[in-house]
């Protein structure tokens, strides 16, 4: 693995890195129950809406090194739900699945959640996390998302590398570089990738030809894909390539997009 990640029990002094103690976790008759039931009772629980019940199922098994568990509690403490936000929560839970399942191999059932988990730990590197040791490092972002998007094949991954390699952040402007992972991404249906690779092609770019019918194609995929407040974006970049596009481009943006669909079928 390229980056050496930081150890999670340095940051609250806890010894299991979540700030519980041993006498948190759950008891069960006749020792401890195998790991996917308490994630299953867990995740019960927390629809149930009995989420101190189920944090501690979910705990115990993350305890145990279970992936899924372990980036269940991460995404609860970084998006909110159910419990306060708590970045540094989150990073750690990540942190644990990124040290302890690194070399999974990618076939795996939870070779997702450990992908998500390194994508999670780039996009804490590249804002950083205030009041904490967590700093703005582009470096280990890079590295994060690198380590994803080619072990894992992950496409936001591969999308999160590419956005770098565009914008030129803490790397060296490459926009050539940059559309090949956003390619990868774009053929695995991760709608970002294919708004900025359809943007790419769509204007060109150094070392990018204008490719303008077929990066409308990209463009009318992730519009359509696009549905939250955040994706705005996408529908302007859509509007303003589609507003400027000749008549040609578009008769041929559409041929392409059939063709496209026939494929992805």
């Amino acid at each position: 693995m390229a980056a050496t990640l930081v150890p999670v029990a340095a940051f609250d002094g806890s010894t299991n890195g979540t700030g519980a103690t041993d006498a948190a976790l759950p008891v069960t008759p006749g020792g401890a129950r195998p790991l996917e039931e308490m994630v299953r009772l867990g995740t019960q629980a927390l629809r149930s809406g009995e989420t101190e019940k189920g944090i501690d199922s979910l705990r115990y098994a993350a305890d145990q090194g279970h992936a899924g568990a372990q980036w269940k509690l991460g995404r609860m403490y970084a998006e909110g739900e159910g419990v306060e936000r708590n970045d540094i929560k989150a990073f750690q839970y990540f942190s644990q699945i990124a040290n302890m399942h690194a070399d999974d191999n990618p076939a795996t059932p939870q070779a997702r959640f450990v992908a998500d988990a390194f994508v999670a730990l780039g996009g804490y590197y590249l804002v950083g996390i205030p009041n904490t040791k967590i700093h703005r490092d582009t470096s280990r972002a890079r590295d994060m998302f690198a380590y994803a998007a080619s072990y894992f094949g992950d496409p936001d991954a591969q999308y999160h590398l590419a956005r770098l390699y565009i914008d030129g952040d803490g790397v060296r402007r490459d926009p050539r570089f940059a559309a090949r992972w956003l390619g990868l991404a774009a053929h695995k249906g991760q709608y970002q990738a294919q708004a900025a690779l359809g943007g790419l092609l769509f204007k060109g770019d150094d070392g990018v030809p204008r490719q303008a019918a077929q990066g409308l194609m990209w463009l009318t995929l992730a519009r359509d894909a696009a549905a939250g407040p955040d994706d705005k974006w996408v529908v302007d970049l859509y509007d303003d390539a589609f507003a400027s596009a000749t008549p040609d481009e578009r008769s041929m943006a559409l041929v392409y997009l059939e063709k496209y669909m026939k494929i992805a079928r």
